[in-house]
């Protein structure tokens, strides 16, 4: 979407543009055909080296998990199933991709493979609020960049069809736990909408557990009108300016949705109308079906977000929103759920406790807000292996353990709208968890096996291809 041979075209997907090839170059990897189609005056001997070294490094070789054939049970592990609280010596039995059944005693069926999971965990798989994991491989690389889109307006954008499931970033993550994510584009006002993907899969089809969670929306940013100034004249004369700039830089935004409903108006009465991707894919937002997910930090943009969004009658989810516990009760009020991207972050405000990131999950939930907690960060798709800990930093500043671990199972999916397949572990629902030996908040803890849909997910990645090398080094140098 970023890349500088990419065009859009009349269809909902973005679609990469190719100069014609030689047809020997047809079937070569789509990051070489386009490294192939540069004029030949910028290719020496060595960017092609680097460049198909570049080529190979970011293609992961793990082969995704095959559709369970026979049942599962996990016996005698601490069951933390989020809704039910922790169950000790408790088994799990998994058929056809799904829970079947949780108790002490389960009879297990003919044919099933057992594992005795005797002082270990099981966890339902983490679950990413917000990354770009399949997005972007390397952020210094702007080619393996590819989350964000030319132009303001770009709703019939889908980060699903553009995700790479060969991802190197992909492995590393569901080795420890984080089995989920949703992925979005950012760039421009309107991104594009955002999806709910499963960490394993031959093609995004097979990855995608929700196509459609939401449209990316940056809210735009507000001009100074703070402190200064005694008396009333002075006051309203600000507050008049800042109205005026408010109205000024939302123009946009509310003329989008006037041409959306105005296009379904028109598309309801006349099927023959030429359609209009854009506007298309803004119809299940205007209409309240689908949410706008809203990058929103200041005062003055959460509070602009939540006003427009009850004008327009529209579904919000706030994500940042770095200064929410300043507007708390109107967010607590509007029943607005917040994404936290990221607790790894410098305070936000100048004046603000060193610690004001990592007590802020903690605060929300003391405020009655319904939050929970992405990888989002400065490291981008390769930090989302670490979204446990950013839980276990809020632990450690206030959020008990057990909330820690819901905001990154069960309430990102009922954020998503997903809470009936993933997030907990209950009967009936996709057995996509994970077997671990030890506090999956707690760094030295392991993932021993993991599961999605009740396909076994191979948890080897780079990390571990390093580790078994130099490990081979050391042993044959002794």
């Amino acid at each position: 979407m970023s890349s500088p041979f990419h065009r859009r075209t009349n269809s909902s997907q973005s679609i990469h543009y190719q100069p014609e090839q030689p047809t020997h170059l047809m079937n070569q990897p789509a990051s070489l055909q386009r490294v192939i189609a540069l004029p030949a005056f910028l290719l020496g001997t060595f960017g092609v080296v680097w460049i198909l070294s570049i080529s190979f490094a970011i293609a992961s070789d793990q082969v995704p998990g095959a559709k369970q054939k026979s049942p599962i049970l996990i016996k005698n592990a601490t069951v933390h199933t989020v809704t039910q609280g922790t169950l000790p010596n408790t088994s799990i039995l998994v058929k056809d991709g799904k829970i079947a059944e949780i108790g002490a005693n389960i009879q297990s069926p003919e044919n099933t493979e057992v594992i005795d999971a005797t002082g270990q965990h099981v966890y339902p798989g983490l679950i990413d609020s917000f990354s770009a994991i399949g997005l972007v491989e390397i952020d210094s690389i702007r080619a393996s960049i590819d989350n964000t889109e030319m132009g303001n307006v770009n709703s019939n954008v889908r980060a699903a069809v553009a995700v790479n499931p060969d991802s190197e970033a992909i492995p590393v993550a569901r080795a420890n736990g984080v089995l989920l994510s949703m992925v979005g584009p950012t760039g421009g006002i309107v991104s594009g909408r955002a999806a709910l993907l499963q960490m394993d899969g031959w093609t995004w089809e097979d990855m995608t557990l929700r196509a459609d969670v939401g449209m990316m929306v940056n809210w735009p940013r507000f001009g100074g009108g703070g402190g200064g100034g005694r008396g009333g004249r002075r006051q309203a004369a600000e507050a008049t300016e800042g109205d005026a700039d408010s109205a000024d830089r939302l123009a946009p935004l509310h003329t989008l949705f006037r041409e959306t409903r105005a296009y379904a108006t028109a598309k309801a009465a006349n099927p023959n109308l030429p359609t209009d991707l854009r506007l298309e894919a803004m119809i299940p937002v205007a209409e309240g079906r689908l949410p706008m997910i809203v990058n929103a930090n200041t005062v003055k943009q959460i509070q602009t977000a939540i006003a427009f969004s009850k004008q327009h009658s529209l579904k919000l989810i706030l994500m940042g929103a770095n200064d929410a516990l300043h507007c708390a009760a109107l967010i607590r009020e509007t029943k607005v759920p917040v994404i936290v991207s990221g607790v790894y972050r410098l305070p936000s405000r100048r004046d603000a406790p060193y610690d004001s990131a990592y007590t802020f999950p903690s605060q929300l939930r003391a405020a009655g807000i319904q939050f929970s907690i992405a990888s989002d960060g400065r490291f981008g798709a390769s930090g989302v292996r670490n979204l446990p800990y950013h839980a276990s930093t809020a632990a450690g500043f206030g959020l008990s353990p057990e909330d820690a671990i819901r905001s990154i199972t069960l309430s990102p999916a009922e954020i998503f709208g997903v809470a009936d397949r993933v997030g907990s572990i209950d009967a009936g629902k996709d057995a996509t968890l994970f077997l671990c030996n030890g506090d999956i908040l707690e760094t030295p803890t392991q993932v021993t096996k993991a599961w999605i849909q009740g396909r076994k997910v191979d948890l080897s990645s780079k990390h571990t291809q390093l580790y078994e090398k130099y490990k081979t080094k050391y042993e044959q140098q002794k």
